[in-house]
């Protein structure tokens, strides 16, 4: 059903463009052609963008697991050295909310292409410095208070990150559509993760053990100043938002309000901000579950590290269309149904994907990355999507922003310390308590999506939080 333009609103020809099929058989006006070839030119900006942050953001994550506790915890025994390297990755967890709250704030008050470059900046900076960190042996304890300084930047550029390039995707977009458009931006988790560890998973594999942890690790980092070269030319070509700037011609016209503070617009009606941020922690958890503690899990089995990452890495890029194809089911049945299918199944398979891990062979172990990440793609792919679309347009990159960044929080932020330690309680003999923490995690999220309305169907321009 083809939505409504509402009569002599100022934004008419922006809605016409946006949402607005035409019917007339496979004729097609010039300004529909160009709006299109704008949206996939802003899609394809959303994803290099959101993987190259992703890559500094993850990358962090195989290394906190395989390399920062010989660098930085050299004090500790390998268990409380790994626990301790753990801490350092959640601080860019803690930092993320608070990123997309300072982002969420200008790119609701200024525009969502600024605060993407700005954000993108902060990122490769902050991991090109963390390539450059001496070591305990060097400087003591503080490479790893440098090192959580880096980090908690990188969780503040993140943080504002991923609103705004979902936002970009979602708003060029044509209704029944935005799932998949908005799909791309989360596309770029995986993407990011994967090109992260096989540069890892290469110089681990090329070099000594010993000159990898002295120096090879840190040439991923280091790369980051390339990538971000890149990102910044990519996003600057791109228009901003249409659905902003008709939102921003009305308040100009004192046809709708805008407030000074999109904080307050969110906070004042919560149930959005907390459903949507409960909803969507388990489908981090188990992100984070698969790029840190699955890791190190499946290497102390005694399968080959590098041989781990790879295996990692290739189901990675294998996870990219199905996070796209989840994203276009979820327009045609929905937000809820995918992502409450894909907790289910995740959860169902936890106790037959840690058997594989622990089979010691990489094909194996493939398999069951590869099974891992496809059935988390059901829970990622419209995620973007349906957290954005719980939000008012004049709040919806500080709604989307927070409950994303607060759902990483609550999700991953502590996941691989509070999972090391359920495991290490047991004298790693039992995977029992790993697995109920998720499935616990599971069950609340499915509750909260199940409370949270259908989104499928509301048009950005006339929803109002």
């Amino acid at each position: 059903m083809t939505p409504t333009t509402p009569r002599g609103s100022v934004d008419s020809a922006v809605t016409a463009t946006v949402e607005h099929r035409s019917g007339a058989g496979n004729r097609r006006d010039p300004d529909s052609v160009k709006h299109d070839r704008e949206a996939r030119r802003v899609i394809l900006s959303s994803y290099l963008g959101s993987t190259i942050e992703f890559y500094d953001f993850l990358l962090y994550a195989s290394a906190s697991a395989l390399v920062f506790p010989h660098i930085f915890f050299t004090n500790l025994d390998p268990i409380a050295g790994t626990i301790a390297s753990y801490g350092t990755f959640a601080a860019g967890y803690i930092a993320r909310p608070l990123g997309g709250m300072i982002f969420g704030h200008f790119g609701d008050r200024v525009g969502r292409k600024k605060m993407l470059m700005i954000s993108m900046f902060i990122m490769g900076i902050a991991s090109t410095l963390i390539g450059l960190v001496p070591p305990a042996s060097a400087i003591g304890p503080m490479g790893a208070v440098i090192l959580v300084i880096l980090r908690f930047s990188q969780g503040i550029a993140v943080g504002g990150e991923w609103g705004g390039a979902a936002l970009m995707a979602l708003e060029h977009s044509r209704s029944g559509r935005r799932g998949f458009a908005a799909a791309f931006t989360n596309a770029g988790a995986p993407s990011g993760a994967a090109l992260g560890t096989f540069v890892l998973g290469t110089f681990a594999a090329v070099l000594p053990p010993e000159e990898f942890l002295a120096w090879g690790w840190r040439i991923p980092f280091l790369l980051s100043f390339v990538l971000l070269i890149l990102g910044l030319v990519v996003r600057r070509a791109v228009s901003e938002s249409p659905v902003f700037q008709a939102a921003v011609a009305k308040a100009e016209t004192g046809e709708q309000s805008r407030p000074k503070i999109p904080l307050f617009e969110v906070l004042r009606r919560p149930r959005a901000l907390v459903l949507t941020m409960l909803g969507a922690a388990s489908g981090f958890a188990l992100q984070v579950l698969l790029s840190t503690f699955s890791v190190s899990f499946a290497a102390e089995q005694g399968a080959e590290r590098s041989h781990v990452l790879y295996a990692f890495a290739v189901a990675s890029v294998l996870q990219i269309p199905a996070v796209v194809f989840f994203g276009h089911l979820s327009d045609r049945f929905g937000r809820r149904p995918v992502i409450l299918l894909g907790l289910v199944v995740f959860v169902l398979y936890l106790f037959p994907f840690f058997n594989l891990l622990g089979t010691q062979n990489i094909w194996l172990i493939l398999v069951a990355f590869t099974l891992a990440l496809g059935i988390h793609a059901a829970v990622y792919g419209p995620l973007a999507a349906f957290i954005s679309e719980q939000f008012g347009t004049s709040a919806r990159y500080t709604g989307a922003s927070l409950g994303y960044q607060f759902a990483t929080l609550i999700g991953a932020g502590f996941t691989p310390t509070i999972l090391a330690s359920l495991y290490g309680s047991t004298g790693g003999t039992s995977l029992t308590p790993v697995i109920g923490f998720l499935a616990g995690m599971a069950i609340i999220s499915a509750v909260a999506i199940y409370l949270t309305g259908e989104s499928r169907d509301v048009n950005l321009h006339t929803h109002s939080h």
